[in-house]
């Protein structure tokens, strides 16, 4: 599930998802240790929306960097 006010998240890069998701981390445990439920859930979400994203930018990156490369499973027979 989503953030509800979380609306883009196409602008940022790999990297700024990756600090954001470690600083919603950190925001969650303090959540967590100080008993606020209400805001552990809220962070939740918003962490789950930026994980999402920074899945899906990384998976297109793989998807990019293997178009270059050939494919070697016929040529190489390993039984």
């Amino acid at each position: 599930m989503e953030h509800p006010l979380i609306n883009n998240l196409d602008s940022f890069t790999v990297d700024e998802l990756q600090s954001k998701i470690s600083e919603l981390n950190r925001k969650l445990g303090w959540a967590m240790r100080s008993g606020n439920g209400n805001l552990g859930y809220q962070i939740r979400l918003a962490l789950d929306s930026y994980t999402a994203k920074y899945h899906q930018k990384t998976a297109e990156i793989y998807k990019e960097s293997n178009k270059n490369n050939p494919d070697f499973s016929d040529k190489i027979n390993i039984s």
